[in-house]
């Protein structure tokens, strides 16, 4: 536990120094937001979801073993959706100067455990481009997939919709300058306090004590310089010589 003394001492360095710290905040934070703000690109996020059931071979075939296919299955169409036969149509059919490689990275599928529902998540910095790559990418797979594997059924559960209202998923810009705010004092009092352990210059008599090892038993004053004690004696001699 820091004794009170020691608490002073910081809270001291700080206070000398408190310009210095928040000159720093000021800066930093300035600079984030300045980036967040018009730099970084407003992010959009649409999501389709689709149900995949798989052919079923037998009529007689078990119901709850076809479900159990269907879920092991889920992992490689979700692989599907993101390869190139998908994603070189959707960019031919949207007229997108693209790479399918690049394409996959604005895109992400996922599904809930158990469940055969497919989360198809497009991400722009249009909205509308969100949406349009969302439902295309849907479609493509509806499209597609029947040829590729033996699945005839797929619907699709929700598409994507045009907001105009819709707010950017990133940059979270007040969350950013928040952080840049905090981590800006830390390195302010990091710094002030580095500032303070390299500076070796002497300012009061505590630090000769502390530098020497030997105890001070006395402190001389400051005195005026003899020209300038005979101009106030002179100046003082004028204002009596005035009053009388």
């Amino acid at each position: 536990m820091l004794e009170k003394n020691s608490i002073q001492d910081i809270v001291k360095v700080i206070k000398k120094r408190i310009f210095l710290i928040l000159s720093i905040v000021v800066i930093v934070s300035g600079i984030v937001a300045g980036i967040n703000y018009y730099l970084l690109p407003d992010i959009f996020q649409a999501q389709t979801q689709i149900l995949v059931n798989q052919k079923s071979t037998s009529p007689e075939g078990d119901p709850w073993s076809r479900n159990e296919s269907d879920l092991q299955l889920i992992d490689t169409y979700n692989v599907i959706i993101k390869s190139p036969a998908i994603l070189n149509k959707v960019i031919e059919e949207l007229k997108l100067d693209s790479t399918s490689e690049a394409l996959s990275q604005q895109i992400t599928v996922s599904n809930q455990v158990n469940s055969k529902v497919v989360n198809i998540i497009a991400r722009d910095s249009n909205e509308k481009q969100a949406v349009d790559l969302a439902n295309k990418t849907a479609d493509v797979f509806k499209e597609e997939i029947p040829k590729l594997m033996n699945v005839d059924n797929i619907n699709i559960l929700s598409s994507a919709k045009f907001n105009e209202n819709a707010k950017p998923i990133k940059p979270n810009k007040i969350l950013n300058v928040a952080i840049a705010g905090v981590v800006s004092l830390l390195l302010g009092i990091g710094l002030v306090f580095l500032i303070e352990v390299f500076d070796t210059t002497i300012k009061t008599e505590k630090d000769i004590e502390e530098i020497s090892s030997i105890p001070i038993i006395g402190v001389i004053s400051p005195f005026e310089s003899e020209e300038r004690n005979r101009s106030k004696k002179k100046l003082q001699e004028q204002r009596r010589n005035v009053i009388v």
